[in-house]
């Protein structure tokens, strides 16, 4: 009975603070409609900052808990609102899902950044660990009764707030139809302002709270995705009941405290299964409850992407080959390792170009279709022994198979779902994959046979061989990575191209539409799913040979996610930013922090500049991916419309196609160091359509951008020129002045214009004064 009771309470207590954390995601996205990612990174930086205000600083609890509670979570929430989440209406859920995570991850950044990982920090529980009181002789703490109350509290407080309070009523109104709460006289983005900042209190409230309860230890990812596992209770209200979130919250805590207690000894895998639970709990949830129907209309966001045809595909994709064999030239042996590891990654952020970008289902675990093909590849894939070990291309094949069955399988139970549900499907199997699967080193045996998932805890992936070709050469791997990047992106551009293609984005646009005109969106949906897979575990074997082993953390949601937010700020809806985001998810931010701090070493005068460098870095993947609101095309298509309008300008591009040859050849012949050569390269390739637009306007800009070109500017009018007609009404129309005519009359002249002007101004004022008169009433 002690037992049954003291489980009772844990689960209680661990289910309120899900309660809490999830309240606040039901809040949010009921005034906003944002499914707040970065909810965990909220409860995480709140619990560090409590910690550095009541411990490191030794200012009282209570005084700590105001400042934290009452100022700190509140303004965090309002930041993010005002200065971000406003600006995403009219995004496609892809680009919400991106912009909450790029605040996650460099949450997480943040914190790595003013509290060291390695440093140990512990939080204790309120009023400290001797603060308990028995209850049906099991052992109750203060602190674990205070989290009961709270929930209990938080609960009916926010129940009544929603359907008793005329503030609740235009909460739920801000979502549905701001225009017409304007209209009532309701100001939206501040109704919207007010519940962000309630729910960054209520995580950064359920972060306190469950860090003594979890062990009292501070760790950044650890407490993120723990607040994450609430998502599974907020479903369960579907994302709109406060109460049914409660009571989710509450049995996900009681079956999660159960199972520990209560399973049998000779389960090895409780552990896991425990931490697995609320994940699995999320997917059920999403499977079972009803959905949406289909979306009619076609849905107008601002994303847009432009296909390019088969025969350029085809040129680029010979022309990236030679790009990457003239980079390799100026590469030392170490970095070509490093270069393949990025390409691999842009083969796995492929397909997410297939399955996002063109047919508009989302996934958030890509790598957890490669750590499936990486673990068959291991276990029936390799020749050999010691250092003669090889890849065999069956085992390849089979790897990839398996893969997109496993893609089909996720897919099968999913294919009701659409948008942010989808999303948390395969976000619930990627966690799920990386804690039962990825962290199961015990060795079992079956049919007779002993084997382990994932031996070790790490798997050595030797390279692959093929007859005469052997990857064991890093220049040969390179560009062989590089060669099947282009082919399977011409294969991507000519599917897209084809009417397969088509059908993709017609139920992209229009799933009801579609569904109408006789296609199955059945076969469609499972059909991409099982070829987006398969391009994923394709990418992930390749990615574990060119690392050479590789363990659960490889493969984690955090890296999933950091590869997504990349691709779609390169640009999800083409292949280049599939390849822009794959190397630098992969490498490319990893190398710049890498370099920095090798910097540091070795010139200890500049040591903290540097430092300060590399922490920029770490934190600007984040800060490059809030911004993808604003350009949800993503920076490809912004480059690529740059160059468009340059195609009238041939010396433009001739001038800087033989600039960047010459950095190249200085480069070479090693007169120019390589990190210069980037940089001024990269600097080169961003700044030419700038250049071009100001060195020859006619052969870039449009007519109408010419024209606005040559507006004069409403201070200038009387000055720069001489007043007309027109001028004067342009005049009166921005200065706000009633007209001084009807509009029968016939229009004046430059002299009865003078005269006019004189009605509004001292006759004989001079041109500087007159200047500085409508300078003062313009501002």
């Amino acid at each position: 009975m002690d037992t049954f009771v003291t489980f009772t309470i844990l689960g209680l207590v661990l289910g309120s603070v899900y309660a809490i954390a999830a309240s606040g995601l039901v809040l949010t996205y009921n005034t906003s409609g944002i499914f707040n990612f970065a909810h965990g990174a909220q409860a995480m930086l709140g619990a560090f900052f409590y910690w550095q205000l009541s411990v490191g600083w030794g200012i009282p609890t209570p005084l700590a808990l105001l400042i934290v509670l009452g100022v700190f979570g509140p303004l965090m929430g309002l930041a993010l609102y005002f200065l971000i989440m406003r600006g995403l209406r009219d995004t496609a859920d892809v680009t919400k899902i991106v912009v909450t995570v790029s605040i996650m991850l460099g949450m997480l950044f943040l914190s790595q950044w003013f509290w060291h990982p390695e440093d140990p920090r512990t939080l204790k529980m309120f009023f400290g660990d001797n603060a308990k009181v028995s209850f049906f002789g099991a052992t109750v703490h203060v602190h674990e009764i205070i989290c009961l109350v709270a929930a209990i509290a938080i609960a009916v407080g926010l129940r009544l707030l929603f359907t008793r309070t005329r503030m609740g009523t235009t909460m739920r109104g801000v979502v549905d139809d701001p225009d017409l709460l304007r209209l009532s006289g309701h100001n939206p983005e501040r109704i919207a302002g007010f519940s962000w900042a309630l729910s960054s209190m209520l995580a950064v409230l359920a972060g306190i709270l469950v860090t003594p309860i979890s062990g009292g230890t501070l760790e950044a990812n650890f407490l993120t995705l723990l607040v994450i596992d609430a998502f599974a209770a907020a479903m369960f209200g579907r994302l709109r009941s406060i109460p049914r979130t409660f009571v989710g919250a509450l049995v996900l805590g009681l079956a999660g405290t159960y199972l520990l207690g209560y399973a049998p000894t000779t389960w090895t895998w409780t552990s896991n299964l425990r931490v697995s639970l609320p994940m699995i709990a999320l997917f059920v949830v999403l499977i079972v409850l009803p959905q949406d129907r289909l979306r009619g209309a076609a849905v107008r966001t601002r994303e847009r992407y432009h296909v390019p045809s088969v025969r350029k595909a085809i040129a680029w994709g010979v022309a990236l080959v030679v790009i990457v064999y003239l980079i390799r030239l100026l590469m030392v042996e170490s970095a070509i390792s490093t270069l393949t590891i990025g390409i691999t990654f842009a083969i796995i952020a492929l397909s997410l170009t297939v399955l996002t970008g063109y047919a508009g289902e989302l996934n958030l675990a890509p790598l957890s279709f490669g750590a499936v093909a990486t673990i068959v590849v291991y276990h029936f894939g390799i020749n050999g022994s010691g250092l003669a070990q090889r890849l065999t291309i069956v085992g390849v094949v089979l790897g990839v198979l398996v893969a997109a069955l496993v893609g089909g399988l996720v897919a099968l139970p999913a294919l009701r779902l659409r948008g942010l549900y989808l999303a948390l499907a395969t976000m619930a199997f990627g966690v799920f994959l990386s804690n039962m699967v990825l962290r199961d080193t015990t060795e079992r045996e079956l049919f007779g046979h002993k084997f382990s998932l994932f031996t070790g805890g790490s798997l050595v992936i030797p390279p692959l061989q093929i007859g005469p070709l052997d990857l064991q050469n890093k220049t040969t791997f390179l560009m062989t990575a590089t060669v099947l990047f282009a082919v399977l992106g011409v294969a991507v551009i000519a599917l897209r191209n084809s009417g397969y293609g088509r059908r993709l984005a017609a139920m992209k646009d229009s799933p009801a539409a579609s569904a109408m005109l006789g296609q199955s969106l059945v076969k469609l949906k499972l059909s991409v799913f099982m070829i987006s897979a398969a391009i994923a575990g394709l990418g992930g074997i390749l990615m574990s040979s060119a690392m050479g082993s590789v363990s659960g953390e490889s493969f984690t949601i955090i890296v999933s996610l950091s590869l997504l937010m990349l691709t779609v700020v390169a640009g999800i809806g083409y292949v280049s930013g599939a390849f822009f985001g794959g190397v630098m998810s992969g490498v490319g931010f990893a190398v710049i922090m890498v370099s920095f701090n090798n910097l540091a070493k070795t010139q200890p005068e500049l040591e903290g500049l540097y430092l300060l460098l590399g922490h920029i870095a770490a934190v600007s993947p984040a800060l490059i991916g809030i911004g993808v609101g604003k350009n949800p095309s993503g920076s490809v298509h912004q480059v690529i419309e740059g160059y468009r309008k340059l195609s009238g300008a041939k010396p433009v591009l001739i001038g800087g196609g033989a600039f960047v040859a010459v950095l190249y050849v200085l480069a070479l012949t090693g007169v120019l160091d390589n990190w210069w050569f980037a940089s001024l390269t990269i600097v080169t390739v961003f700044a030419l359509p700038v250049v071009g637009e100001w060195l020859m306007p006619s052969k870039v800009l449009t007519a109408e951008e010419l024209e606005a070109r040559e507006v004069t500017p409403v201070e200038d009018i009387g000055v720069a020129e001489p007043y007309s007609g027109e001028d004067l009404a342009r005049v009166e129309r921005d200065l706000g002045l009633p007209a001084q005519r009807p509009s029968s009359q016939p229009a004046q002249t430059p002299a009865s214009a003078e005269v006019a002007v004189g009605r509004h101004a001292a006759p004989e004022i001079d041109t500087t004064e007159a200047k500085e008169l409508i300078v003062n009433a313009v501002h």
